[in-house]
């Protein structure tokens, strides 16, 4: 046998091939990082999340009141509980231009965790060691709309999905299983339904074992979604418990007034708001209608149902999105840079959708349209006439573009999974 005839012969040019797919991707990814770092410089953003961070970082150390602060020349206040301040500190001890560097590079850096998490949760690729997918993937969110303002604007929604899809992709009985979504919610609430909806799952599946074995059997391992649920209530009193005993003050005005006040975190009609809180303030032309809890309360109940019917048919990546949409949906603001969780959608929805046929395919493109074109922002907004409040019919459903989104893929969910069940049962 010759050594063109050998077994490793014909590898060599594949592996070579592999290699430069690999390369390349890698190259693209660096050169839309660097497109999109020159962009926002030339754009002059200014970040002004990240300095009220900074500010309440500063205030935690001088002594202030966390919830009495204004910060930056727009007067921003503090919405997130203590334990997020107590992790804002070290930002006070860097310059401002170093900060601002240093949270652009590692929103970067979370950026493509969240791909590379996505990808995982979704299934693919098929060769999970090799980075090109990851780095393609990246190279395209970046210019997402919710991935551009939250670095725009310094936010920390990124972290706090990769915070919770690390936890969603590991294993189950992991030992830190549901830390990684307490902590989140520790720094901002919003994570805290993915905890409910593994709480409820867990019980319904607990019930659903004792049902089919009513004795037991000894030494059983406690419900994997239930242990997860713990771990994560255990982590959220932890971050907690932290704070009230390094900011008993300005805890307890958190869980007694600021929690209750979701006025402080900007006007309900703004479209930037793409809850169902800024969707029925901008439908009824009202500043704050008080009917949207109804609709939230809906929502929040079929939401978590399909969640819950996700997790129990074994459907974790159906389950985390239903959740993450339930939560953004019902939260009573959600900044569009609030959905980063488009990223793990669109992937999601693009990969079941590769070998299907052409009209699942331009469904899935069309769920990716909205958030690279910038859609809510092609309307009247902003100013002191509160434009919001007077949209004509195509302004009303340019603004409720992400809200829409999320209502379908909560119907399409629920409808996969009645279908899943018809064929299993059949």
């Amino acid at each position: 046998m010759t050594a063109s005839e050998s077994p490793a012969g014909p590898a060599l040019p594949v592996l070579r091939t592999a290699r430069c797919r690999t390369a390349l991707a890698l190259t693209l990814c660096l050169i839309s990082f660097t497109a999109f770092w020159v962009a926002q410089r030339t754009a002059g953003v200014s970040m002004i999340d990240l300095m009220v961070y900074r500010a309440e970082g500063r205030t935690v150390r001088t002594g202030g009141e966390l919830y009495a602060m204004r910060a930056t020349e727009a007067g921003l206040p503090n919405t997130y509980p203590p334990f997020a301040a107590l992790l804002f500190t070290p930002l006070t001890l860097l310059g401002v231009p170093g900060m601002r560097a240093l949270a652009t590079a590692g929103n970067l850096a979370l950026l493509v965790a969240l791909v590379h998490l996505s990808l995982r949760l979704a299934g693919c690729p098929a060769r999970p060691r090799s980075p090109g997918p990851t780095a393609l993937c990246a190279a395209a969110a970046v210019w997402c709309e919710p991935v551009w303002t939250t670095l725009r604007y310094g936010q920390v929604n990124l972290l706090l999905a990769v915070l919770v899809l690390w936890d969603m992709t590991r294993r189950d009985g992991h030992r830190w299983a549901g830390v990684g979504i307490g902590v989140a919610a520790g720094i901002k609430l919003t994570p805290a339904f993915f905890a409910v909806a593994l709480a409820v799952a867990g019980a319904v599946g607990r019930r659903r074992r004792h049902r089919a074995d009513p004795h037991g059997v000894p030494g059983r391992p406690p419900e994997p979604l239930l242990r997860k649920a713990a771990g994560a209530a255990a982590a959220f009193f932890a971050t907690v418990a932290v704070a009230w005993l390094i900011l008993p003050r300005d805890s307890a005005r958190y869980w007694t007034a600021t929690f209750y006040a979701a006025e402080r975190a900007g006007r309900a009609e703004d479209t930037a708001n793409q809850s169902l809180r800024g969707l029925t303030a901008r439908l009824l032309h009202h500043p704050d209608p008080a009917s949207w809890w109804a609709l939230a309360l809906l929502v929040a109940l079929c939401g978590l149902g399909v969640a819950v019917a996700a997790l129990l048919a074994r459907r974790p990546a159906r389950a985390v999105l239903c959740c993450a949409v339930t939560a953004l949906l019902v939260s009573p603001v959600s900044w569009t840079h609030h959905w980063v969780w488009c990223v793990p959608l669109v992937l999601l929805i693009g990969s079941e959708a590769a070998g299907r046929g052409t009209p699942v395919r331009w469904a899935a493109a069309a769920t990716a349209l909205p958030f690279f074109c910038y859609v809510p922002w092609w309307v009247p907004h902003g100013g002191t006439q509160r434009l919001e409040l007077h949209q004509n019919w195509w302004q009303l459903a340019c603004s409720a573009v992400y809200p829409a989104v999320g209502v379908a893929y909560l119907a399409a969910a629920w409808f996969s999974l009645r279908l899943w069940r018809t064929s299993r049962n059949a």
